[in-house]
């Protein structure tokens, strides 16, 4: 193509590199801009991977502001601390520009829908980053969803037994707290609390929930959370998420029951199908498993490169992304929903009217 989307990044942290890959690989469509961070040496460890002629070209900012008014990127991707992502994605759709943010879309309700109205009203893309639904696995199973192959469906859950200690959170003292980030569900288990939604109606109507900080005196919010789900469509789900596995990740699943088929997704980010059988008997289940896995060299799988394939189309034919704002909003509704009946000790309804999660402050003493 003749014109390229101008792209830009506003936050060189952990998951950083996965963008600017992702960014890379679709080089026919996106051209990589500016990147912006308040270390700089973030911003050169994340163009350590880029060929240097190219890198050369990269403009590099500390203020997001003046880059966003300098360079005026079409598309930019929102990869700072979550307790940032609603503010500064409202001054990059303020400015005109496509944006991309990286889980969880916000870390209030009012903030969600703040940013879904204006990339509206300004006529812009938005899009969650909630990549694992573009898993080849995850991919397979929303297929055999919407050809309706599981007929009625019964219950779903998701597993999400993973390990963070102490020097995770020392690396990024935001983490772990109630202003800038939630616990175990918002920050890890998003993904698949997300998934697990989706899969099964998204339409919520009840929580019933537990969480607790049993392993983490450091962190304000919770490393495990225990949840009930209840479905407009009749359907329940189960989600169990920590931090606390020793002594590292162990698997993250999710598993969706229907009354004619049953699934599971496991590895380490649902990277792979491990159950397959539907009522129908099409396919043969041992071919799908094998045929349908990827092994990613770590949780964040290999889902970045097509969710920013399928944002710059959604940009170039002016339609929804695959992934919209709505959508993200839904997996942070459920989260809070999840941190709202475990400090009530009782039922929570949706949809949720408001909340966040510096309503929690001093949940767990601290």
């Amino acid at each position: 193509m003749e014109h390229k989307l101008r792209y830009a990044l506003i936050g060189c942290g952990r998951i950083a590199s996965n963008h600017i890959a992702a960014v890379l690989k679709n080089a026919d469509t996106l051209e990589l801009t500016a990147v912006c961070d308040l270390i700089p040496g973030r911003m050169e460890d994340v163009l350590s991977h880029v060929p240097p002629a190219q890198r050369a070209l990269v403009l590099r900012y500390e203020d997001y502001a003046q880059m966003l008014s300098q360079v005026k990127p079409d598309l930019v991707a929102v990869a700072t601390e979550s307790g940032k992502h609603a503010a500064i994605g409202l001054d990059c759709i303020a400015a005109g520009c496509h944006v991309i943010i990286e889980k969880p879309l916000a870390l209030c309700m009012a903030d969600g829908r703040a940013l879904i109205a204006a990339a509206r009203e300004k006529g812009v893309k938005l899009c969650a980053c909630h990549q694992n639904r573009f898993n080849k696995s995850i991919q397979k199973i929303r297929t055999a969803v919407e050809e309706n192959r599981f007929g009625r469906m019964l219950h779903g859950a998701a597993h999400i037994r993973w390990s963070r200690g102490k020097e995770y959170y020392a690396q990024a003292p935001w983490r772990g707290t109630w202003a800038q980030d939630g616990g175990a569900l918002m920050n890890q288990c998003i993904h698949n609390i997300d998934l697990l939604r989706w899969m099964m109606g998204d339409e919520v109507t009840q929580v019933m929930a537990y969480t607790d900080n049993l392993e983490h005196p450091y962190i304000q919010a919770e490393d495990l959370g225990l949840a009930l789900v209840k479905f407009a469509g009749g359907a329940y789900g189960l989600i169990e998420g920590t931090t606390n596995i020793f002594p590292h990740n162990l698997e993250e699943t999710l598993y969706i029951f229907g009354e004619n088929g049953t699934v599971k997704a496991g590895g380490k980010s649902v990277n792979r199908i491990e159950e397959w059988d539907f009522r129908d008997g099409r396919g043969d289940p041992a071919t799908i498993i094998m045929e349908f896995k990827e092994d990613p060299p770590n949780v964040y799988g290999f889902g970045h490169t097509p969710l920013y394939a399928d944002m710059a189309q959604a940009i170039l034919q002016n339609r929804l992304p695959y992934i919209d704002g709505e959508s993200g909003l839904r997996a942070v509704e459920l989260v809070l929903a999840i941190y709202l009946s475990a400090q009530r000790g009782q039922p929570v309804n949706l949809p949720l009217s408001d909340c966040a999660t510096t309503d929690f402050q001093g949940r767990f003493g601290r």
